[in-house]
């Protein structure tokens, strides 16, 4: 199971953590990532990290911005977005599944999903 948090209400320009804490299972050995999903949109990917932390995966509209980092000891996966936008504002989702950085843009190679937690960037 996985707990998104750390959603909210931000001005533009500003940052937010989200944390993904993992129960139930180690996701260790597990690549995460994090996606988001707008009104009417489809879902996005927004990064991904390796089990190791060695390889981290960030489409071009997040590069720079955001960072995505874990900590394997508390089960936590962590989204560090700055430099927010009014367009960033959607669900998040955290994910956890087989995904190597050749398929970590895509849904399909997760197989853990968690519940999703918004966040809303006012300009």
């Amino acid at each position: 199971q996985l707990q998104a948090s750390g959603g909210g209400l931000v001005q533009a320009g500003g940052s937010l953590r989200l944390s993904c804490a993992a129960s139930g299972r180690t996701f260790s050995s597990l690549s995460m990532g994090w996606f988001r999903q707008a009104p009417g949109k489809e879902r996005e990917f927004v990064a991904a990290i390796g089990w190791s932390s060695g390889n981290t995966v960030y489409p071009a509209a997040v590069k720079g911005r955001f960072t995505i980092s874990r900590d394997n000891a508390k089960n936590t996966v962590y989204l560090q977005m700055n430099s927010l936008k009014p367009e960033d504002t959607a669900v998040y989702y955290c994910a956890a599944g087989d995904a190597v950085v050749s398929t970590a843009r895509s849904g399909l190679h997760y197989d853990y999903w968690g519940q999703g937690t918004q966040v809303t960037v006012s300009s």
